[in-house]
């Protein structure tokens, strides 16, 4: 069985978390099969290519933490990948702060001419402190790096798409400003993280993206319905991308021993840090409501809470909970591994083609009715 790729726009897409950091995708001693060097990772892109997967997202950190002790800067691998593709899209991931918008709009519209526009943006507002201090950028409350973050995208889009642009807002200013060239048609896509309030009403108003952490699908349910709520009248709708790490095996039983043996190898110290980072976060939000606020010790071995999502089994029973997901609204699953390039092959040729398989019998059902 090989992947196919629709060409139904309605079909559910797969991203993967690309491995420019290194530690991989859990905290954790077990074995992982993968690689932060450019080499590894321009295979890796190669092979999610064929396997059927639209999207991978680089990872953007400036500093060593939680296993993490080495990163490659997301906008300059993300070109590196784009190269080594032919059809690829490409997330890189900025920080607002680190970043200034010109210096972004500027990057990405030379990176969009140089690989026929597959390049795309994750706004980040932040989450590690730690980080910030140690570079010497302010760090600001939770919900003022959300209005920076949505000024970040208001002022790209801008640039991106007008001449003489000014703008006058909180964090940025700009007065007629002119970007040649501009990025090629469509514009970029941008997406952005977060699970608080202020995350969800940022991407009900501006985000073309909104990745959520991994969640059950009554949770994620929740997050979809909120933000529809918000965008209702706009005209405005947000595509939804869900966090998942992917364990995909032969049987149940061979996927649950792997999640187990992730459990029991975890790195208890590394995890208790990111815990304490990531849930002074997540808690920072006034609903206390933000990304990890809830995650326990187990969830946070993985680092986008990625087991609670359950793509973890036979690849028919992984198709059926992705075409679940999809019934409640979501367009994408970013997924990680734990042997990247293999198992990235293994769902491309295993799993992809039962997914499409299960959307057409669906889109049957629907026609019938």
């Amino acid at each position: 069985m090989t992947a196919t790729t629709t060409a139904n726009s309605d079909a559910v897409k797969f991203a993967y978390w690309v491995p420019n950091v290194s530690g991989g995708l859990v905290i954790s001693k077990i074995e992982q099969r993968t690689s932060w060097d450019i080499d590894y990772n321009r295979k890796l892109a190669q092979i999610a290519e064929q396997a059927g997967f639209e999207y991978a997202l680089s990872q953007i950190r400036f500093t060593a933490g939680y296993g993490a002790d080495n990163q490659h800067e997301s906008v300059s691998f993300t070109h590196a990948l784009l190269a080594a593709t032919e059809k690829l899209n490409v997330i890189a991931a900025v920080l607002p702060g680190p970043w200034h918008p010109a210096l972004l709009a500027k990057q990405v519209a030379t990176i969009s001419h140089l690989t026929k526009g597959r390049i795309a943006v994750n706004i980040v507002s932040g989450w590690f402190r730690g980080e910030f201090q140690a570079i010497g950028e302010p760090w600001l409350d939770h919900d003022e790096r959300y209005r920076r973050s949505e000024e970040f995208i208001r002022v790209i889009r801008g640039v991106w798409s007008e001449d003489n642009f000014s703008f006058n807002g909180a964090y940025y200013r700009f007065e007629n400003y002119t970007l040649k060239p501009k990025p090629l048609a469509p514009l970029p896509e941008v997406f952005q993280g977060g699970s608080s309030r202020a995350a969800r009403d940022m991407a009900a108003r501006v985000s073309d993206w909104y990745f959520t952490n991994g969640n059950t699908p009554d949770g994620i349910r929740a997050q979809i319905d909120d933000i529809r709520a918000k965008e209702a009248g706009t005209g405005h709708r947000a595509k939804i991308g869900v966090n998942a790490f992917a364990i995909v095996r032969e049987t149940e039983e061979e996927a649950r021993a792997v999640l187990n043996e992730i459990l029991e190898k975890a790195d208890p110290d590394a995890v208790k840090g990111f815990h304490h980072e990531v849930q002074n976060a997540g808690n920072a939000s006034p609903e206390r409501e933000g990304n990890w606020a809830k995650s326990t010790f187990e969830d946070l071995v993985q680092y986008n809470d990625g087991f609670k999502t359950n793509l973890i089994g036979t690849p028919r029973q992984v198709a059926e909970r992705i075409v679940h997901l999809k019934s409640i609204g979501v367009d994408l699953v970013l997924l990680g591994f734990l042997h990247f390039q293999e198992e990235v092959e293994y769902f491309g040729k295993h799993v992809i083609p039962l997914v499409r398989e299960l959307e057409a019998a669906k889109e049957r059902e629907a026609v019938a009715a």
